[in-house]
């Protein structure tokens, strides 16, 4: 398997609002920037949207490396409480449904195309690929007339 860095950041102005993603892939000396934005969204939509779009993008699987200042993502990953709301019928542990199903499904399924860890970084801390990702989901998010999803 390819080792992969996938960079990921959301932004909304308002919440919801319009809001847009940005990703940034690395494979060796090749680097990939991507992005989208939707006229009313979330912030952890487009957190969510950025990890999947990143992953979507990948012609095989791969192991990757999932870079975010997302707490909702990383735990969700990482702690396993996605696996576990899906486990309940998208029921969270206090029974209240969980958000972002529809959103949560897909990256779960790429998860399951590729090997997917998840580390999360402090956001606004003068991290390079943060920061550009950060700039390209905040551009994104002034243009939502972009498609609605990535292919």
């Amino acid at each position: 398997m390819k080792n992969v860095l996938l960079y990921t950041d959301g932004a909304c102005s308002g919440n919801p609002g319009p809001g847009g993603w940005g990703a940034i892939l690395e494979f060796g000396a090749c680097v990939k920037e991507l992005s989208g934005g939707f006229a009313h969204t979330t912030n952890n939509r487009m957190e969510l949207m950025a990890v999947i779009c990143g992953l979507s993008s990948l012609k095989e699987p791969c192991a990757v490396e999932v870079v975010t200042d997302s707490r909702y993502v990383a735990d969700g990953l990482n702690k396993g409480w996605a696996k576990s709301w899906r486990a309940r019928g998208w029921k969270k542990a206090d029974k209240k449904p969980a958000l972002n199903v529809d959103l949560w499904e897909k990256l779960l399924a790429l998860c399951e195309t590729h090997a997917v860890r998840c580390t999360w970084i402090r956001g606004h801390n003068e991290h390079p690929q943060n920061e550009r990702c950060d700039e390209l989901a905040v551009a994104a998010a002034h243009r939502p007339h972009l498609p609605a999803d990535c292919r």
